[in-house]
């Protein structure tokens, strides 16, 4: 859901990025660019189960699911203060890196700026300006 949420800013920002640098394919651009926010998602989300699953089976591997139960309950694993870290790494890391992998790639292949930090970012600001505009009613 964060995610989705996510993507739809990304491909709003890659669209204003696109018709500010006057390229002349800018839908395909925004295609690109959600599309390979989705699979960056969907390959550190991978990655990420992957990460949990290898730290069950070092507390006991099929043994410990076959004890506890079935297969990723959150019994135990997600309790106290680093469970809630891990958490939050597990939901947000894929969106936070994803994203910061499509900025790399605006950066380099879109606008053609000289990378640092606010060029690497900039823009953002715009989009969400735009879209609270676009919720002012005309009078």
């Amino acid at each position: 859901m964060i995610s989705g949420m996510i993507m739809v800013f990304v491909a709003i920002w890659i669209y204003q990025s696109a018709i500010k640098a006057k390229l002349d394919n800018v839908i395909i651009w925004v295609a690109v660019s959600a599309a390979a926010f989705f699979l960056l998602v969907f390959l550190f989300q991978y990655i990420n189960i992957n990460i949990l699953e290898s730290f069950r089976a070092s507390e006991g591997g099929a043994a410990y699911e076959a004890i506890n139960g079935a297969d990723r309950k959150n019994q135990g694993d997600f309790t106290g203060f680093g469970g809630i870290l891990k958490s939050l790494y597990e939901e947000l890391s894929p969106s936070i890196f994803s994203f910061l992998i499509v900025a790399v790639l605006r950066l380099k292949f879109i606008t053609k700026e000289a990378f640092s930090v606010a060029n690497l970012f900039g823009g953002l600001k715009e989009v969400f300006v735009n879209i609270k505009e676009s919720f002012k009613s005309p009078q």
